[in-house]
């Protein structure tokens, strides 16, 4: 469970750059791509702000599409794994592009 190191991170960054600040809501920007299952990162967030300046902070997923790229017939479409397939001409030849990133977009403090 990929999730739960994902929250350590996010809880360690946030509270590095934010010391002692009471944070009520974190806002993720998250790659279809990274495999994370939001009930799962929400419940593991919940765990690691206990105790925190984070405790009790709502925490908001933006799924990022990825896309891609076909080399053989130039269309661009949305991608839902790393190893798309074109929906126009079949190959197999694609460039994905993003759908791979965590981001921290937003942190609320008060």
């Amino acid at each position: 469970m990929h999730e739960l190191a994902l929250s350590e991170s996010v809880v360690a960054m946030v509270r590095e750059r934010l010391g002692e600040a009471r944070v009520v809501r974190v806002r993720l920007q998250v790659g279809c791509l990274m495999a994370v299952v939001p009930d799962a990162l929400r419940f593991c967030f919940e765990v690691c702000t206990r105790d925190t300046t984070l405790d009790g902070a709502t925490l908001e997923i933006d799924e990022i599409v990825a896309h891609a790229t076909c080399r053989t017939c130039g269309s661009t479409f949305a991608a839902s794994s790393p190893l798309a397939v074109c929906g126009a001409c079949g190959s197999a030849d694609v460039r994905v592009v993003g759908g791979d990133q965590l981001r921290i977009k937003e942190v609320e403090v008060v």
